[in-house]
């Protein structure tokens, strides 16, 4: 019973299962941009004004409050970035 319980807690912070264990993976239902699409990235004020552009979505990640985030690669650089939907738009 007690692994059951850690299993459980697991999966309610992960945000899977709710408290009550009841599964709520309409989460990952939310998403806007699927893996492969192209999208526009736009920058936040605080990020280098160079990472605006066109991106590939590589993974997609869960939200972030109200807003899905994404794992995003620009072909021209040699790492992938975490971006918010609110800073995409279809390419």
């Amino acid at each position: 019973m007690l692994y059951t319980r850690r299993v459980l807690s697991r999966f309610v912070a992960a945000g899977i299962v709710g408290a009550a264990g009841v599964c709520v993976m309409e989460k990952a239902l939310k998403h806007k941009f699927s893996v492969g699409e192209t999208v526009y990235f736009t920058a936040s004020n605080v990020a280098r004004p160079a990472a605006t552009g066109t991106y590939e979505v590589i993974r997609l990640l869960p939200t972030d409050g109200d807003d899905c985030q994404y794992r995003i690669k620009n072909s021209t650089e040699a790492f992938e970035r975490v971006a918010k939907e609110s800073q995409l738009a279809v390419s």
